[in-house]
C-alpha cells in the first residue's frame, strides 16, 4: 500500500508552504497532484485527470504540462535518499497524445544515484497501462540549508 508523502518534505527537511505549480497544495493555481509512494516498488505514484486548463492540442495536453509532470515524478524520488535535488537536465519522450478528462497516472523511478548526482525516469500512462509520455532527469542534490534558508523551519 502507497504510503504519503506530500510536497517537498524529506526526513530533515520541511518546508513552511508548499507552493510548487504541481504538487503544491499552498498554490491556488497549481495542479495539486498527490504523490504517493509505493514502497515495494520504491515508485512515486500519482493518479490524476486534467481539465480543459491545461490544453494544447484539441482535447490533448499541452506539451509543456507533461513535462512538468514528469519533472515533479522524478524530483519526489530523490526523496528517498532524504535530500532536496534540483533538476539539471531532462529529456521528454512524447509517445502519444496526453488525453483531457480521463484517468491518468505518472510514475517516477530511480534509475542510478552517484555522489549528489540522481539520474530518475518517469512515465505517464493511460488507464490501459499504455505509455503515453515518459522522461529521464538528472538531479543534482543541494544542501537547501544554504540554498532556501529563509524557506525551511527550523
Amino acid at each position: 500500500m502507497p504510503s504519503k508523502v506530500h510536497g517537498h518534505e524529506t526526513r530533515y527537511h520541511k518546508m513552511q508552504k508548499n507552493h510548487c505549480f504541481v504538487c503544491g497544495q499552498n498554490n491556488p493555481e497549481g495542479m495539486k497532484l498527490k504523490f504517493l509512494l509505493d514502497e515495494e516498488r520504491q515508485t512515486f505514484v500519482c493518479h490524476f485527470r486534467l481539465g480543459k486548463r491545461y490544453t494544447g492540442p484539441p482535447g490533448h495536453c499541452h506539451g509543456g504540462i507533461i513535462a512538468c509532470i514528469l519533472d515533479d515524478a522524478m524530483g519526489k524520488v530523490n526523496k528517498l535518499h532524504h535530500v532536496v535535488a534540483l533538476t539539471r537536465e531532462m529529456t521528454v519522450e512524447y509517445l502519444k497524445p496526453v488525453p483531457l478528462h480521463k484517468p491518468l497516472r505518472v510514475e517516477g523511478r530511480e534509475i542510478e544515484k552517484q555522489g549528489r548526482t540522481h539520474i530518475n525516469t518517469a512515465e505517464i500512462l493511460n488507464e490501459k497501462g499504455e505509455v503515453l509520455a515518459r522522461s529521464r532527469g538528472v538531479f543534482i542534490a543541494i544542501d537547501p540549508e544554504a540554498m532556501f534558508a529563509k524557506y525551511v523551519e527550523r
